[in-house]
């Protein structure tokens, strides 16, 4: 990872999942990765390593594992970093900075100077050592149901990215969500007179093709047709749809014309 390239907070994350038990914990946790943007993990002394399990739980996001870094000692599983926060449940005698997701994701963010960052999640029964722990500038704490704190490692690497993926979105001012927001609202947005038109010809030419429609009998059809788009007030992406569909029988016409 080189933070000079980028300050894109997700490509300057590290997921490091220390002593994992389960193969298929790992392949679990590079899928939750991919979903939300994340790229970086580093495995500390796993188990099982490489894993079909792991890679059959990864359900495609084999891009994660084929490029996740395996190293023997926490020393070279931080190496390079200039923050670390460690995933804890359990109440420590020594008091250190506790928060949670939502926060650590904006702390994340707004320390684009510590960059890269690591975020440390322990071993399926015990978590994280204490000496682990005290390597790392904050503990971040799921806040679960307290009468049932057992929470799966991929779950909660899960909604660990998830929160960084809030706050990267939240810095571009929404730009990912709202690019496709302004896509969906072109396709929404009614159809012109002249696009249901073109429809409405396009429409009579195909049926003429396939004698549905005999223009010198036209009857009802035409004004049935009419009042139908005029009751469906039909949008863009509809009118497209549509209009594609009647292409596709153009072509298949054609061909099966040449035979």
């Amino acid at each position: 990872m080189n933070e000079s390239l980028s300050q894109d907070l997700l490509d300057n994350i590290k997921i490091v999942l220390c002593q994992t038990s389960h193969p298929g914990n790992i392949g679990a946790a590079a899928r939750a990765m991919k979903t939300m943007g994340l790229k970086h993990l580093v495995l500390l002394k796993p188990k099982h390593f490489p894993s079909e399990e792991a890679f059959t739980r990864s359900s495609g996001a084999l891009d994660i594992l084929d490029n996740a870094l395996v190293v023997e000692t926490l020393e070279q599983a931080l190496s390079g970093c200039r923050l670390v926060i460690g995933t804890s449940s359990r109440n420590r005698a020594l008091p250190w900075p506790l928060i949670e997701p939502r926060e650590m994701a904006q702390i994340c963010l707004d320390k684009k100077q510590s960059y890269p960052i690591a975020i440390m999640f322990g071993r399926e029964s015990t978590g994280l050592l204490n000496e682990e722990l005290q390597q790392c500038n904050y503990h971040v704490n799921i806040p679960a149901n307290p009468e049932y704190m057992s929470l799966n490692l991929a779950s909660a690497v899960q909604i660990i990215a998830y929160e960084l993926r809030l706050a990267q979105l939240s810095s571009q001012g929404g730009d990912e969500a709202h690019q496709e927001h302004i896509v969906d609202k072109d396709s929404e947005q009614a159809a012109t007179i002249t696009e249901v038109d073109g429809l409405y010809n396009h429409l009579q030419l195909v049926m003429q093709q396939t004698e549905f429609y005999d223009p010198e009998q036209p009857k009802l059809l035409p004004a049935r047709i009419r009042r139908l788009f005029a009751k469906a007030q039909l949008n863009q992406g509809e009118v497209n749809i549509l209009r594609g569909f009647l292409s596709s029988i153009d072509k298949y016409i054609k061909r099966t014309t040449r035979q």
